[in-house]
Parts: C-alpha cells; sequence; structure tokens
C-alpha cells in the first residue's frame, strides 16, 4: 500500500476521529468485517455530515487497498482504507447537562425490556426516530451514543419506522452485531407485530406475498408500492380480533421490506389505521376525532437465537392510543400487556 510503513496503519477497532488534517490509513479489523464502507464511515466520523461523506465517496477520494469502492461495499478484514483530509466540526456535539442526563436515562430505562452485557432490547415509543437523517437531527441512537459515553460504538441491529412503536434492538459489540444480522439472513430472528386495520377482513389468516418497490415522490418523500418488478417480500397476517369496521391483526413478516407490513395490509383493502401515507385520511380523521391517534403499528413480540441457550423471547406493552384502542374496543385487560 502507497509509501506509508505499517506503523502508521492504524487498526480500525483502534480508530478515533479526532482529525482528520492529514491522509490516515486504516487496517480493518476481524470485528469489522463485513460492514458496508458508508456505514464504517459514518459510525467513526461523527463529526462529518453525511452528505460530505457520501461526496467523499462519489468522488473516489476515499480507497480500499488503493482501488475505488463503492458504498455498500463490504469490509474485508486486513483492508487497507485511506482516508483524504477532512474538514470537520471543531466542537463535537456532546451533552454535558448533567439533568439532562440523567432525565433521558430514566426515560431509558423505562423503555428497557431486556439487557446484558452485548444486547440491549427497548420498547420504543411512536414518533421517535431510530436514527438521525433526512430532517431528523438526532434518532433513539444518536441520543442514547451523546448521553452515554460508554455507548459510542453501539449500533441498531435493525430498524423500525419512525411512528411505528415496539421492539428494537441496539447491539453493544460488533461481534454481537454480525451474530445477529447472520441471523436475520439465516432466518432465525422472529418478529411479529400489532396492527388495527380499517375494513373487515374475511378470513382469520391471510399470506401476502406481493412484491415491493421503493419510489420517491416529486416531493421527496419515499414511498413503496406493489410493483411487480420489485422485491420479494412475504407477510402472514392473523385476526386477533373484530369490530365494525376495524380488524385487529398479527403479522408476522417472513422477510423485512422498507414499510413491508403497511404496503402489504393495503394490497388486502386493509390499511393500517392512522398511516398518514397509506390510508385514506379520512379514515384517520375520524379516529382521531374519536380520541384515537397516530400509526397504529407496535413491534409486538421478538424471538432471539442466543449462544448456547434457549431463544430468547421478548414482548412489549403496546403504546397509549392502541392500548386503550383495545381495551375499549376489544375489553383487553391492560394488565395483560
Amino acid at each position: 500500500m502507497s509509501n506509508e510503513s505499517d506503523q502508521n496503519i492504524i487498526p480500525s477497532h483502534k480508530f478515533q476521529c479526532e482529525s482528520l488534517a492529514q491522509v490516515q490509513y486504516i487496517r480493518i479489523s476481524r470485528d469489522d468485517e463485513g460492514q458496508r464502507l458508508d456505514n464504517f464511515l459514518i459510525r467513526h466520523l461523527k463529526k462529518v455530515p453525511k452528505s460530505r461523506i457520501y461526496n467523499l465517496l462519489r468522488r473516489s477520494e476515499v480507497r480500499i487497498n488503493k482501488s475505488r469502492k463503492k458504498a455498500e461495499y463490504k469490509l474485508q478484514t486486513n483492508d487497507i482504507l485511506r482516508l483524504p483530509p477532512v474538514r470537520v466540526e471543531s466542537k463535537p456535539k456532546s451533552c454535558t447537562d448533567e439533568a439532562a442526563n440523567e432525565a433521558f436515562a430514566a426515560r431509558l430505562k423505562e423503555w428497557v425490556i431486556y439487557e446484558d452485557n452485548k444486547l440491549l432490547v427497548i420498547n420504543k415509543p411512536p414518533s421517535l426516530a431510530v436514527h438521525g437523517g433526512s430532517g431528523i437531527h438526532l434518532g433513539l441512537i444518536e441520543l442514547i451514543r451523546r448521553h452515554f459515553q460508554h455507548a459510542k460504538n453501539w449500533e441498531l441491529v435493525h430498524r423500525l419506522d419512525r411512528e411505528t412503536s415496539g421492539l428494537i434492538m441496539i447491539a453493544k459489540r460488533r461481534s454481537e452485531l454480525r451474530r445477529l444480522h447472520q441471523a436475520f439472513r439465516d432466518n432465525t430472528v422472529h418478529k411479529e407485530y400489532w396492527a388495527i386495520l380499517v375494513g373487515d377482513l374475511k378470513q382469520d389468516k391471510h399470506r401476502v406475498t406481493a412484491p415491493l418497490k421503493k419510489n420517491q415522490l416529486a416531493g421527496g418523500a419515499r414511498i413503496v408500492r406493489v410493483d411487480p418488478t420489485g422485491q420479494d417480500a412475504e407477510t402472514l397476517f392473523e385476526v386477533q380480533g373484530r369490530t365494525p369496521g376495524y380488524t385487529w391483526v398479527l403479522a408476522k413478516p417472513v422477510t423485512g421490506r422498507t414499510h413491508q407490513i403497511r404496503v402489504h395490509s393495503q394490497s388486502l383493502g386493509s390499511p393500517i389505521l392512522g398511516d398518514d401515507k397509506y390510508t385514506d385520511q379520512s379514515d384517520n380523521a375520524k379516529a382521531k376525532k374519536a380520541g384515537y391517534s397516530g400509526l397504529m403499528l407496535h413491534a409486538r413480540r421478538l424471538t432471539i437465537p442466543m449462544d448456547d441457550k434457549p431463544n430468547l423471547i421478548l414482548t412489549a406493552a403496546p403504546p397509549t392510543n392502541m392500548a386503550k384502542w383495545l381495551e375499549n374496543k376489544h375489553n383487553v385487560d391492560p394488565q395483560t400487556f
């Protein structure tokens, strides 16, 4: 690699982005193997805007083993990553307000469903994005990293839409992240959701296999449609209860496409109540007037394979909007949540 000696190459597990005033070379360690190049850069270059990172990749200023690589390139052990000089923010964004830290820690403690030295599982409230992005400065993972110094390398294992509530996994170690990603590929992680659908599903069970394709509207909003040229997708629906004009279902996504449950339920003619993208706004307005606002989709149960242990099975109570619906419409005792 170039003219650099090994002593100037930093192992990726020791790399800290304190300054990018000069070219740096990083040797990819085993713990970072399999990670996308863009995700690795975003994780380590926290002071660099994402737009700048993707600009560096498009202009081929970031090299792997002296070669150009795309953002989706999967890092390999002993790859040599070359980082060019990059201007970074002079002041790191960190929270030093002790009262704010304590307040967030108290809220997070209420959300925790399971925790060990490798994994954290929380019951995410609705309206909280899992990560920052378009128009969102801080999401769940950024808030955790910002308030807890020991959590700076924690990573989301999977994602939930901003308005979807329920169980989400956060890996505390890179090895655990890799293990769980492999479990998803092996289809040994199982997710189950509760949803309130608009309309009356006649059958008790439905299997939807409509392929899904992402589209972008003129205003830049992301939307997903059923499309024969899209990605394969499969969702199982099981009716849990019925009330006039609505159906309470258990949804089991076999695949993990963007907005999968939301679009598959729409394809049945029964979109999810409160969905501002896929449900008629008059239906949402009617529910809101009756005191039920927000997306009625909740990640209720997770089955997680564990090393040398029985599967970990976790459940999370629904948020206020859905709990109120189930109690009033289906006579479900809140104590059973």
